[in-house]
């Protein structure tokens, strides 16, 4: 027969400097098996009076307890940790701005998190998987802009602005009924954002830009410095590409887009080491990265390649302006980050009690290489510290 070893449940009481340790057994124990549990050692000669000394210590022991269990229980100072919940229903649809529609996909429970993507031209799904345990916390509205995979597109593309995506964002943000949010913007959704934020930071709790620049001069100077830094052969092969012009070669079905060579040149090699750091995605396909607007990115980011800007989106020069956002900002960079990280320190600077954090071994892509520690300081910025109780 197996018997289940008895839990044995020990409590210490001292008084006149005897210790008993009083545990409980089922049945009757020995005087040997007592006495090996009581807190002294017994000299022969004291044998007859064990007894006594048991019934002494089993005596204040009973007084204790009882006293114990009379006194009134203390609340135990803790802290509160709130149950999350289990089930995240995904919503999807379209918002009317202007007579624009705009896509927006939203997961999660909490504060409203709007997030912005870049491109400009691309479309929200690149953040999927990455910022989903976001969701835990805050509620997430992720939008197209305009022009931009789900959203509509235009007919003329000069209504591909910054200013316009500016009111679409508002649109969503009062279509939803959001109220005050927080708003990422990550690449060129971070120059939206800082667009959004001079117009309307009444609306915004947190600011958050990631991967950005806020001076399209500035950032034109890092691509300089970027081509300086190639292979004399790969500059070679770019920039002779882009004196040939980039647009109208080949069949009529790729003469609106970049040749596959200089998607490979400038994406796969050229952009690489500025994109992934610590993990990049197996998955990367500079050709795959054509699949955009090319309309609007034309007519944003221009028509001269990757390595200059100088399509509409070279208006947005927001450097002398950014001291006005009194919003509570932080600006999320890598350290081999595509934005150079002396942007960010700048707009750092610029913005009066900003934070700032770079991320190491990182690269444009600061979610995918530094998960863990994006998402760390994204909840921590924006999610107000557990209550004690």
């Amino acid at each position: 027969m197996c018997t289940k070893p008895l839990a044995r449940r020990t409590q210490k009481a001292n008084r006149g400097g005897c210790t008993c340790t009083v545990g409980e057994a089922e049945g009757s124990e020995k005087i040997d098996g007592l006495v090996n549990q009581i807190g002294f050692t017994l000299n022969p000669e004291e044998i007859p009076y064990m007894n006594s000394r048991i019934l002494l210590c089993t005596t204040v022991l009973v007084l204790i307890v009882s006293l114990s269990s009379s006194l009134p229980a203390k609340t135990p100072t803790h802290v509160v940790q709130p149950s999350l919940p289990t089930d995240y229903q995904v919503q999807e649809g379209f918002v009317d701005a202007h007579g624009v529609l705009i896509y927006y996909w939203t997961i999660g429970h909490g504060a409203p998190l709007l997030i912005v993507h870049g491109g400009p031209g691309a479309s929200h799904d690149y953040f999927l998987p990455y910022l989903l345990p976001l969701a835990r916390r805050n509620r997430l509205i992720f939008i197209d802009e305009r022009g931009s995979g789900k959203s509509e597109k235009l007919e003329d593309p000069r209504g591909y602005t910054v200013e316009n995506m500016v009111e679409d964002v508002e649109a969503v943000r009062q279509g939803l009924h959001l109220g005050k949010i927080s708003l990422l913007g990550h690449s060129y959704g971070g120059v939206l954002a800082q667009a959004y934020a001079l117009k309307y930071q009444q609306n915004l709790t947190h600011l958050l830009l990631c991967s950005t620049f806020a001076s399209t001069h500035e950032m034109n100077e890092v691509f300089v410095r970027m081509k300086e830094q190639m292979t004399p052969g790969l500059r070679d092969r770019i920039n002779q590409m882009e004196k040939e012009g980039l647009f109208g070669h080949g069949l009529d079905y790729r003469k609106g887009r970049y040749s596959d060579e200089y998607m490979t040149a400038a994406w796969g090699e050229g952009y690489f080491p500025y994109v992934y750091q610590n993990h990049p995605d197996p998955n990367f396909d500079p050709v795959q990265q054509g699949v955009t607007s090319w309309d609007l990115y034309r007519e944003m980011w221009g028509s001269d390649g990757e390595f200059v800007i100088d399509g509409n989106l070279k208006s947005a020069e927001y450097l002398d302006r950014l001291p006005t956002i009194k919003t509570p900002t932080i600006i999320i960079a890598g350290d081999h980050d595509e934005c150079d990280p002396s942007l960010s320190r700048e707009m750092h600077d610029k913005i009066s009690g900003s934070q700032l954090v770079v991320l190491p071994k990182s690269g444009h892509m600061t979610f995918v290489d530094q998960p863990r520690l994006f998402l760390a300081a994204v909840t921590d910025f924006i999610t107000p510290p557990l209550k004690s109780k």
